[in-house]
């Protein structure tokens, strides 16, 4: 069994994060990088610098299970009921995983994704009204005239039969560009479908609100703009001419994000978003309706040439971020732990880190995120999941990364 290595955070606020180049390029598991962050201020309008503790080992604090493997595997669910585990595999596979007896299918009907760069089959979600007729959300990348896109799908999962159906495209990154920075994750709230939207590594389209990237969007649950949002209307106002007709201004709900690679809700309703940044600077946001988050105008990091991007500070127009991390963590996921079996775990953030190979856990208090502690686990991080009965599965990246179950001893 590997070891689990623990770091106790010294301080009120963590800085730390950032990821290489690639990012999470590395399907076989590959460093995604993990290199000294020069020129890097640690101090700014999200707080000042933090050191973590000296490093013990904490394998008596914890039951670790390893539940097989699995190829490029990019997220997991677990499904009304906690009978089942579906995961995605970067690579078009999906997979239900049978809880009782550990036995895992191949699901029929996945959709045909490009699996080339960072794209692939991403996300899955069960849909509200899953227990009653089956609805799963999926995103994926597509091949397009203008090279890749990102798109979310809404289909129909029968358990029994492994089979997904009546899969449709409900939503479209636009525009289609870049191979790299799709993000892709989904959450449901009430009426409404979150999508975190990365910036293709285009950077500008982040600032620019007539497209979808670099942003969150918030969706009705077949995929239209959701009524109220903050910039809806927008393109309306431009004179004749000046758009193409393709204008989402009516779908976003914040901008200036990067690669926003999770996106949890708390216990009163908030919405965060893990975020990975340039050379250092990856973040954990909380999501307000109409936020720019600064992308690529402000930032705690800097660019990997070295140029410098001016630091979130006060009266800049932009929302920093609740927390920052240097050097390189590059956060996969996030989630939000609501379970007792952890003692003192309930409204925690759970972070896996990819390039920082370990997973962070973030006390949040209204608009505050505070690191708990950390725990290296010597493999690039994925996703991690609640169980029904409150225990972490954990999912490694990479071929043949491990599914952990992580219990308190």
């Amino acid at each position: 069994m590997r070891r689990l290595l623990a770091l106790t955070a010294a301080a009120s606020l963590l800085v730390a994060g950032c990821s290489a180049p690639s990012d999470d390029t590395s399907g076989a598991g590959g460093s995604g990088g993990d290199r000294p962050v020069e020129g890097a201020d640690s101090a700014g309008a999200a707080g000042g610098t933090a050191d973590a503790g000296e490093s013990g080992q904490l394998d008596e604090g914890f039951a670790v299970t390893e539940h097989g493997t699995f190829d490029e595997g990019w997220s997991m669910a677990f499904l009304p009921g906690g009978e089942h585990l579906l995961v995605a595999e970067r690579g078009g596979g999906l997979k239900l995983r049978d809880q009782a007896t550990g036995g895992v299918i191949d699901v029929e009907g996945a959709p045909e994704v490009r699996h080339a760069g960072q794209g692939g089959l991403h996300d899955v979600i069960p849909g509200p009204t899953f227990v009653d007729d089956g609805t799963v959300y999926l995103s994926w990348v597509r091949d397009h005239p203008d090279g890749a896109q990102g798109v979310v799908g809404r289909g129909t999962l029968d358990i029994g039969g492994g089979q997904l159906s009546g899969l449709d495209v409900i939503w479209e990154q636009t525009p289609a560009e870049g191979s790299g920075h799709f993000a892709l994750r989904m959450l449901v709230q009430g009426d409404h479908l979150f999508i975190t939207s990365g910036d293709r590594q285009e950077f500008t389209p982040a600032q620019d609100t007539s497209n979808n990237l670099g942003a969150i969007v918030r969706l009705t649950l077949d995929g239209e703009p959701a009524p109220g949002n903050p910039w809806a209307g927008e393109g309306d106002d431009r004179p004749a001419g000046e758009t193409d007709g393709d204008d989402k201004s009516a779908e976003l709900w914040s901008i200036g994000h990067r690669n926003p690679l999770g996106i949890a809700e708390d216990a009163d309703g908030a919405i965060w978003s893990s975020e990975m940044g340039p050379q250092g600077g990856d973040e954990l946001n909380r999501i307000e309706a109409g936020a720019n988050y600064g992308w690529p105008e402000a930032s705690m990091g800097v660019h990997y040439g070295g140029d410098d991007i001016p630091d979130h500070s006060d009266g800049d127009g932009f929302t920093a971020p609740s927390a920052h991390w240097v050097p390189a963590m590059s956060p996969g996921n996030l989630m939000i732990y609501r379970g007792s079996l952890f003692d003192g775990w309930r409204g925690s953030a759970l972070l896996g880190g990819l390039s920082g190979q370990k997973i962070v856990r973030v006390d949040l208090d209204g608009d505050r995120a505070t690191v708990a502690e950390e725990w290296d686990m010597g493999e690039r991080i994925r996703a991690i999941d609640e169980a029904p009965d409150g225990s972490l599965w954990v999912l490694e990246d990479g071929a043949g990364g491990r599914l952990l179950q992580l219990r308190p001893k």
